[in-house]
């Protein structure tokens, strides 16, 4: 699986054609001069089966078929390895790069150190704070206007590991020194441009002054700009960067006031951060706020639409729970009075409350507990949500997925080929066998199946999730193989997992990891609550599946078997077929 699904890819792969072929010793990862600021990083490769493969004199555990993955500890800066077998020899050398940042030698700031470092806004009253990081024992400060803040030492604090970490089970804080570094903040009462902050440092004596990166303004209360989404689904976030957690994305259209800068970033009046690429400004336009009176209510071909008449286009937030769908409207009054919901096959009851002051939240308490997908779009200043209807169960017991249409996506492909295992075999490539497989079993059962990719081609993340937005199916199954960050321990770990993100694919993830590692007796690697590009979609159920990892040598030989592949794909099917009854 790779990095653009929020895992790793290996950083060097070889054609899988040549790799196979080859006879000899055969490193594919690490690539030699790999940089890399983990503590270990473990080694795949593989060699004839018969003698042994030393690494640094030290004779390691190989599987049936000779393949290898041990991992060896790092030391900062030039790691040399050599890999040998009877005549033949490798030489590889990994830089482990020191994480933390180095404090700067003499009267300096360290390099990139000073803090904000992009042009920031700010409300007036609103703390604004500003780091550096410069020698023990100096003294440090920053002008901003008229003002001058100390920047003081700051006491220890933890520092948090990266999301990767869950996957490996190593994702406890560890203490980080808080050497050197300085911070302080301030509040500025009245609005105005205030310019770049000048940091100075004293230290035995010597001054020094330098400029922040990022310029400082103050916004007007009454003059605050008013941005409006312009793509199909703008991004909202928790804060600035990609870093920040996603949150319920802005259909085009939605409008709100702009309340905060951070480069490229703008915050948005009810919280949220989007990238102002994804938006343009209104001039002249002042704040968005409706009022709601009337909800519409209509019954389609499969589904079920809410419409939401409102003055402007406001921000909205959906939560699902295991029986209910909330969805909240911001910057919105209710003046409501009556609604109509007739009998309807998925509502059993539509309740709303205004929650806080500009702040309305719809409840869909359903008649039964698996939701199957919704869409949320505005027509001009309309909101409408459409709620999909369950599908209807096939009625002859040879065709159990007679009614159904089901997504597959066989992960990676052309240039991304994915993971590699320890002969240079792609994961794009057995992406795709088995989920032709696997397709060929659900037709059997009836079902209309779609595939992202029938071949090995490139398909975007963007154009996958189109394709399960455009076909609705009634779910998404994306299909891919596992490695591991650096430091992963790839000789023990293996096994079977489920990604999701919406909860409404949570018990399709749990169904099919539980019933695929029951059926063939597979070890679990686990169920994920995961931000990936084909767990997101709204549309329907959309699950990630991850069949083994690439990286174990163990397991890699299961993967490449081609009866193992059928049984996997038949597990799958049959799972995805048990599903389907059992929430019928």
């Amino acid at each position: 699986m790779k990095n653009l699904l929020g895992l790793v890819i290996l950083g060097f792969i070889l054609s899988s054609s040549i790799a196979l072929a080859q006879p000899s010793l055969i490193v594919i990862f690490p690539q030699t001069n790999y940089q890399t600021s983990a503590q270990k990083i473990f080694f795949l490769g593989t060699a004839p089966p018969d003698g042994q493969v030393l690494i640094n004199s030290k004779p390691i555990t190989r599987s049936k078929a000779g393949h290898f993955s041990p991992s060896f500890p790092l030391q900062l800066g030039e790691n040399l390895f050599t890999v040998r077998r009877q005549n033949q020899e490798l030489k590889i050398k990994v830089i482990r790069l020191n994480a933390s940042p180095e404090l700067p030698q003499g009267v300096a700031f360290a390099k990139d150190s000073l803090t904000p470092a992009v042009d920031i806004a700010r409300l007036p009253e609103e703390v604004i704070c500003f780091g550096a990081i410069a020698p023990p024992n100096a003294n440090v400060s920053v002008t901003l206007a008229n003002q001058t803040i100390a920047l003081l030492p700051q006491p220890q604090q933890a520092e948090l590991p990266s999301n990767l970490a869950a996957l490996t089970g190593q994702n406890q804080p560890h203490a980080q020194s808080s050497v050197g570094n300085y911070q302080g903040c301030t509040t500025v009462a009245t609005a105005a441009d205030l310019g770049k902050p000048q940091f100075q440092l004293t230290l035995d004596g010597k001054t020094i002054t330098q400029p922040g990166s990022g310029k400082i303004e103050i916004l007007s209360r009454a003059q605050l700009p008013v941005s409006e989404v312009t793509v199909e689904s703008g991004v909202a976030r928790t804060g600035p960067s990609t870093d920040h957690s996603r949150l319920t994305p802005l259909p085009k259209g939605t409008r709100a006031t702009v309340t905060g800068r951070e480069g490229e970033w703008l915050r948005l009046d009810y919280g949220a951060w989007i990238n102002s690429k994804e938006t343009r400004i209104l001039p002249g336009a002042v704040p968005p706020q409706t009022i709601i009176r009337s909800v519409g209510y209509r019954q389609l071909p499969g589904a079920t639409e809410i419409v939401f008449p409102l003055q402007v286009p406001v921000p909205v937030s959906v939560q699902q729970s295991e029986s209910a769908f909330a969805l909240t409207l911001y910057n919105t009054t209710a003046q409501t009075d009556i609604i109509r919901l007739d009998d309807d096959p998925l509502i059993y009851r539509l309740d709303w409350q205004q929650e806080a002051p500009g702040q309305v939240k719809y409840t869909f308490n359903f008649k039964k507990v698996q939701q199957w997908g919704y869409k949320l779009r505005y027509d001009g200043t309309t909101l409408v949500l459409a709620l999909r209807h369950p599908p209807k169960i096939g009625n002859t017991r040879r065709k159990l997925l007679a009614n159904f249409k089901i997504v597959l996506d066989p992960g990676h492909g052309g240039k991304e080929s994915g993971a590699s295992g320890p002969t240079g075999y792609l994961e794009k490539d057995v992406n795709l066998v088995v989920s032709k497989l696997l397709r060929d079993e659900l037709v059997k059962e009836g079902a209309t199946v779609v595939m992202t990719r029938e071949d090995d081609k490139e398909v975007s993340l963007v154009e996958r999730q189109a394709i399960i937005s455009k076909e609705e199916p009634c779910i998404a199954i994306s299909i891919h193989h596992n490695s591991l960050p650096d430091d992963g321990d790839a000789e023990k770990t293996k096994g079977f997992a489920a990604f999701w993100y919406q909860p409404q694919a949570h018990n399709l993830a749990m169904f099919l990891h539980n019933y695929v590692v029951k059926k063939l007796s597979k070890p679990s690697y686990g169920v994920f609550w995961d931000n990936l590009a084909l767990t997101r979609p709204t549309a329907a159920p959309s699950v990630l599946l991850e069949l083994g990892f690439m990286s174990n040598p163990d397991e890699f030989e299961q993967i490449v078997n081609p009866e193992e592949q059928k049984k996997m794909a038949g597990a799958i099917a049959q799972g995805i077929t048990e599903w389907f009854m059992s929430v019928k």
